[in-house]
């Protein structure tokens, strides 16, 4: 073990190898850090006052989206349609309403791209539910009056369609997922979902935040099986994820859901270190199935990691959203997270920005499927689409040109 110390900000910073008998063997190296704040020196962060608020916004959050979901449960709560068929909820509105207005406060200068808009909440009457989930989550310093309908509303449109109209030259912003995986949420406490936030500044992703209520700590997925087991013992154990550009990508408790007399440990991210495509384990879209992506001419795709042959490959159950297959990524416990991209369908900012960043300062790479960077300002006017050529594909370094390689060897037909 190495001990070294820093400033009063994060007190220790250990090192140690796991034993070669361990579960996760490819990933040998951790970093803990005990920290009343980030896991890092402020001074090695430009942006460290804007990552500070957004892990404190993202963890109030967190403690709504639990909150809601009690409620949802119990009969008491509404889940409502969009016009996409996808499904939203109060926790949905009242993330985005949150994060809008804490962030509005502290940085009123730099505007929110958001995935949710009031009109659905307004016609469905339910904005009492909202900003009542709003008010108990919020901090102090709306002045002192309650916050009032009309500020939740505005709050929430702050980040909709058509509040900021972007120039063609790059821009800073905030980028918000308020839950990525809703069917998750709606599911039970068995899959997982998630809040993301990330800061653009100037076309550039600098940081991310991503609070997981119900993440399942050190438990390799090996099975589908297996997986449902151990999320019926231990669902609601909960991380929140951080990254800052220069700094690593690093996981801790939810602040907000566990015991507040349990230390506070930061422990550093890495994607695993697998080099064979064979031997990788494989996450994907829950919406697209293995034989619809290139790969799967070359590789047959098994959920149980025993005797998997060298035409066959592991693919891990995730549950839903896209952001939960970045934190596997980033977290080591899987290789590969590949989505097809579809004519008909937009991909969103929200659903892969926070994920990109964190993926990269863990060691991964995250491109289209010609390789290329994914780029945030290619939707010019409102930096809510972007268009990967093919699709997203996101790995460890060591796979990443492997893996493009034979996108591009199966059929032009996959890339645009």
């Amino acid at each position: 073990m190495v001990l070294l110390q820093y400033t009063c900000h994060f007190s220790t910073l250990r090192f140690f190898c796991l034993h070669p008998s361990s579960p996760t063997p490819l990933r040998r190296r951790s970093f803990t850090v005990r920290s009343t704040s980030l896991p890092f020196p402020k001074h090695k962060a430009t942006y460290h006052r804007e990552l500070e608020a957004a892990v404190d916004v993202v963890e109030r959050a967190c403690r709504l989206c639990i909150d809601v979901k009690k409620s949802l449960f119990s009969g008491e709560g509404r889940v409502l349609d969009k016009n996409d068929q996808t499904p939203v909820t109060v926790a949905d509105f009242g993330v985005q309403a949150l994060v809008s207005l804490e962030l509005s406060k502290l940085f009123p200068s730099i505007p929110l791209v958001a995935e949710e808009d009031s009109a659905i909440l307004r016609s469905n009457n339910l904005v009492d539910s909202v900003a009542s989930a709003v008010a108990d989550n919020a901090t102090s310093g709306f002045g002192d009056e309650p916050l009032t309908h009309s500020d939740v509303l505005e709050a929430i449109d702050r980040g909709g369609k058509d509040a900021v109209v972007f120039c063609t030259k790059p821009a800073t912003y905030w980028v918000l997922d308020p839950i990525d995986g809703t069917r998750g949420f709606l599911r039970g406490s068995e899959a997982l979902y998630v809040v993301g936030l990330a800061l653009v500044v100037e076309g550039e992703i600098v940081l991310g935040v991503m609070g997981c209520p119900n993440w399942l700590e050190d438990k390799p997925c090996t099975s589908t099986t297996s997986m449902q087991e151990y999320e019926s013992n231990q669902a609601g154990s909960g991380i929140i994820m951080v990254s800052h550009v220069g700094c690593g990508t690093w996981t801790k408790k939810l602040s907000s859901i566990q015991d507040t007399k349990t230390l506070d440990y930061w422990t550093r991210c890495s994607v695993d270190r697998c080099c064979l495509v064979h031997k990788a384990s494989f996450c994907i879209p829950d919406s697209q199935t293995w034989e619809s992506l290139p790969l799967s001419a070359l590789f047959n795709a098994k959920n149980d990691a025993d005797n998997i042959g060298d035409d066959e490959i592991l693919l891990v159950p995730t549950c839903c959203g896209s952001l939960c297959k970045y934190l596997m990524v980033a977290t080591g416990r899987a290789s590969v997270f590949i989505l097809r991209a579809r004519a008909q369908t937009i991909i969103k900012a929200w659903d892969h920005a926070v994920g990109i960043i964190c993926v990269h300062e863990a060691g991964g790479k995250v491109t289209d499927w010609r390789g290329s960077p994914i780029d945030l300002d290619a939707d010019q006017a409102e930096r809510r689409a972007i268009f990967p050529s093919g699709g997203i594909l996101v790995t460890n370094d060591n796979l990443h040109h492997q893996i493009v390689e034979m996108i591009s060897s199966r059929s032009s037909i996959f890339l645009w």
